[in-house]
């Protein structure tokens, strides 16, 4: 199998995730109570999953199904959401974790999609207007 070098945005991004969660735990020890950063841990850790295994199947998808890609990504998709869907309702029916953390752990991949963006887009200098 020929493996190809990962995206630099994408190790970026894979990067950021940890160390954002990592911030987000080590923020809510202090400040907020163990089942308050259970939940943002455990959030975290279900979206940068998430995330990883979406490039995985995306990768290899468009790398040896490329006649059958679209139901490929759709089995994938639905087994995917399956799989957090029931990780997520045993996480909160056994009432483990404070949900409000839970959110925000599920939301560290889009933090980090924002942040991402809006630093790659400050990098770069603005267009000039022609004279």
């Amino acid at each position: 199998m020929n493996r190809t070098e990962k995206d630099p945005l994408q190790k970026r991004l894979e990067i950021t995730n940890w160390i954002l969660l990592a911030v987000l735990v080590a923020g809510s020890l202090f400040l907020r109570s163990d089942r308050f950063t259970l939940g943002i841990l455990c959030g975290g850790l279900i979206s940068i999953i998430n995330f990883y295994w979406l490039y995985r199947n995306l990768l290899s998808v468009f790398s040896k199904h490329l006649s059958r890609a679209r139901s490929a990504l759709m089995l994938r998709y639905y087994l995917r959401l399956t799989v957090t869907a029931i990780a997520l309702y045993w996480i909160i029916s056994r009432d483990l974790v404070d949900v409000i953390g839970l959110i925000a752990g599920l939301s560290i991949v889009v933090l980090n999609i924002v942040l991402t963006t809006i630093a790659v887009f400050a990098k770069k200098k603005p267009v000039e207007e022609a004279n």
